[in-house]
């Protein structure tokens, strides 16, 4: 599905292990999707949205967003027709939200429980 431009499930120890030049002491991955080329993770201190940029995605940028930063978050879930459900997340300083879609197989209940479980309990 990655093709299409949905966002589908990594292993998040799969993604520690990808990743792992990225993380803080201790900082453990939670939950990791993948998107064409680019990735987000939600760890236990930040969410991280890494940007492959360019044709040959050497070129690559890592946003790094404390969970203190996330003002406010929705989801959508999908319906009989639009199959795939959305992510919104809207960070201080900024207007517009990060958006992200999911393919039928992602559970948007779970993403917006990892996104309440660090969120709403700042």
């Amino acid at each position: 599905m990655a093709l299409f431009g949905n966002a589908h499930k990594v292993d998040p120890a799969a993604a520690q292990q990808e990743f792992a030049k990225l993380f803080g002491n201790g900082e453990q991955v939670h939950a990791a999707y993948q998107l064409i080329r680019d990735t987000f993770m939600f760890t236990d201190r930040r969410l991280i949205l890494i940007d492959k940029q360019g044709i040959t995605g050497k070129k690559t940028e890592y946003h790094s967003i404390p969970y203190k930063s996330i003002t406010h978050f929705a989801v959508e879930t999908a319906g009989s027709f639009d199959l795939d459900a959305e992510l919104k997340i809207w960070v201080s300083g900024n207007p517009l939200p990060i958006q992200k879609t999911f393919t039928k197989g992602v559970d948007i209940y779970e993403v917006q429980a990892v996104l309440t479980q660090y969120v709403a309990v700042k």
